[in-house]
């Protein structure tokens, strides 16, 4: 049985996500105890990380910079820093600022099919609006 791909993200109705300007767009004041052990939940079970190349050097930016007591630092966080993930880049190379992190050079639709057929550990990015838009595209976004 194939892996279930589930593209995570935090978006407005109409479909903005953003953590552009260089800052940290947080929650959009929607950050409470209830959402955070709701996310550690998510995060929790064991799974692969999968991120294009933007969304890793965002990550990778924000837990350089930030202080250890920083919300970007929230224990679902640092559990998705310690999950495996897969890189998808042409332009990101090894090594990575990743517990267990991987380049993928190539499509992120052969990527991500690929990964689903060989792997039935589910799979799950957060963020990478263009690449989940293509992966919607050719069906193989399981839940969002």
């Amino acid at each position: 049985m194939a892996g279930t791909y589930t593209f995570d993200v935090f978006s407005s109705l109409d479909g903005f996500g953003s953590a552009s300007g260089g800052d940290w767009g947080g929650y959009w004041g929607k950050q409470g105890p209830e959402l955070l052990e709701h996310r550690l939940a998510l995060y929790s079970e064991e799974q692969r990380m999968v991120f294009g190349a933007n969304t890793y050097r965002l990550f990778a930016r924000f837990l350089a910079t930030e202080p250890e007591d920083s919300e970007v630092r929230d224990p679902w966080v640092m559990r998705m820093v310690n999950l495996p993930a897969t890189i998808v880049s042409t332009t990101i190379e090894e090594p990575l600022d990743w517990a267990d992190g991987t380049v993928a050079d190539g499509d992120a639709v052969d990527v991500v099919a690929r990964l689903k057929e060989e792997s039935e550990l589910p799979s799950r990015s957060h963020g990478s609006l263009s690449m989940n838009r293509a992966l919607m595209a050719a069906g193989l976004v399981g839940r969002l």
